[in-house]
């Protein structure tokens, strides 16, 4: 089939038409100009957040957001359950597809800023009353309701719309900041159930012990039926935990299979709760207010303010005339040949049409009062964002200033009641002292060590929170690709 070719002097309308368009639509937007808000938080309040962080044992200068999570997690086995949960998690696939939604959103908008042109090739063949048959073929290139863009409105729908793909970008880094932190608390959880467990199989097998020992006494006559009794509490206590832990362990396995979002295999699982340093390196820090203000949740509540704010710009926009401009070019001929050849005739089109808003209801007035009063909605969001990544960084920072105290405390008394325990035993074997004294160690020996498993816990999941409150948790480059798509998208 031949090509069409349209001639110079039949496409120059169309030509002509398109660049005056877009040279009339080159005027700036009508959005205020952003300007990023003070800190919504008193500054010596900030100021000593970030002394804190400087004088606060075992940090180091680096910031969070730097160091992988792959060089922050010792553990193998907690490493490689995260990384099933990056690629499974069914919440974060969920996340990364409303990224790609945002975007799709923001081109197909930014697709009105230009001229959508299309050609077409038709013909007709008609017969009039007095029999004659005419014969018409036509070639046409053209564009058809471009809206030119005067008063920026399509801009500031374009920059809106990016703005909220940029706003979703942020919240998928978020969700796998949050994703991470989540699994490796629930990893903890479980070993902490797990560690319970342990702990009360051993003291429900020494009060079986203890009470063995009992019942040859009481059958000799050296002891009554209440240290017998006695014996028994402390043993079907232990059972109870025991039956309680077990049912944890298993909803803390479910818990754990959900966030991964896939089986896992056992030898996955922990069985106790690991040493501090052997699970985590020591928290990096560098705290400032710029570190906080680059959190992808608090960069998140930014972008979406800056898309109020240009929706503001399309808003104002809407109370002014919009030009919109039908333009076809081509040729035409009664023999479709001529049209191949050079004998057809050119012929055009030129349709400018002006719209101006006279009375609208008071829709206009309205609408900008919408987005003006969207615009501080989201304003208060991103700097209620941004005191709640303060808050969250005191609140971690108060604790791992407390902790170690509190552990070395604990794992003290453990180790007093311990003593105390095995001395009470050893004198009521020999008969020195009453079992009431050893069965009063023996609840303080279990409800510390209790405990202090509880207490080991709290250190390993705070630490794990200081990493996620400070930005921890993107810098890895084998899991780059999570978000690649959004990190490195420039619109």
């Amino acid at each position: 089939m031949p090509v069409i070719k349209l001639t110079t002097r039949t496409i120059r309308p169309v030509l002509l038409s398109v660049v005056c368009a877009i040279a009339l639509a080159g005027c700036s937007s009508m959005a205020p100009d952003y300007e990023r808000s003070e800190l919504p938080i008193a500054s010596d309040w900030a100021q000593q957040q970030s002394k804190t962080l400087e004088e606060t044992p075992g940090l180091t200068s680096q910031k969070a957001a730097e160091l992988p999570w792959r060089q922050f997690i010792h553990e193998p086995r907690l490493t490689q359950v995260i990384e099933l949960a990056l690629s499974s998690n069914r919440s974060l696939r969920e996340t990364l597809a409303d990224v790609e939604s945002a975007r799709a959103t923001y081109r197909i908008q930014k697709a009105d800023l230009y001229p959508q042109i299309s050609a077409g090739l038709s013909g007709t063949r008609a017969k009039s009353s007095d029999g004659d048959i005419s014969t018409l073929y036509q070639a046409e290139a053209g564009l058809s309701g471009y809206e030119i863009d005067l008063f920026g409105k399509n801009r500031s729908l374009s920059e809106a719309d990016m703005q909220s793909y940029l706003a979703s970008a942020e919240t998928a880094k978020a969700a796998q900041i949050a994703l991470i932190g989540e699994v490796a608390n629930a990893w903890l959880t479980l070993a902490s159930d797990s560690s319970l467990l342990s702990l009360a199989k051993e003291t429900a097998a020494n009060a079986q012990k203890t009470m063995d020992i009992t019942k040859k006494r009481l059958e000799l006559g050296v002891d009554s039926k209440i240290d017998l009794a006695s014996a028994q509490t402390v043993y079907h206590t232990a059972r109870s935990d025991i039956a309680s832990f077990n049912t944890q362990v298993e909803q803390d396995i479910n818990a754990l299979r959900l966030l991964v979002g896939q089986h896992l295999d056992t030898t996955l699982l922990p069985s106790a709760l690991p040493d501090g340093a052997e699970l985590v390196s020591e928290i990096p820090a560098g705290l400032s207010s710029d570190v906080l203000l680059q959190r992808p949740d608090v960069l998140s509540a930014e972008h979406d303010l800056k898309s109020a704010n240009a929706d503001i710009g399309a808003a104002r926009a809407a109370f002014f005339p919009s030009l919109s401009l039908t333009a076809t070019g081509g040729l035409a001929s009664s023999v479709l040949a001529d049209i191949f050849s050079g004998g057809a005739s050119s012929i055009w089109t030129l349709a400018p049409s002006l719209n101006i808003p006279i009375f609208t209801g008071g829709a206009n007035d309205a609408q900008l009062a919408f987005t003006q009063a969207q615009k501080q909605k989201f304003l208060a969001a991103y700097e209620y964002a941004i005191q709640s990544a303060f808050s969250e960084v005191a609140d971690a920072l108060a604790r791992k200033a407390t902790i170690q105290e509190q552990l070395a405390a604990q794992e003290a008394l453990v180790a007093a009641a311990t003593r105390s325990y095995d001395l009470s035993l050893a004198r009521y074997k020999g008969g020195v002292d009453s079992f009431q004294n050893a069965l009063e160690a023996q609840r303080t020996m279990y409800n510390a060590s209790q405990t202090l498993i509880s207490t080991r816990q709290t250190d390993l999941i705070n630490r794990v929170t200081l990493y996620r409150v400070l930005g921890g948790g993107l810098a890895d480059t084998a899991n780059a690709d999570v978000v690649a798509n959004t990190a490195n998208y420039n619109p």
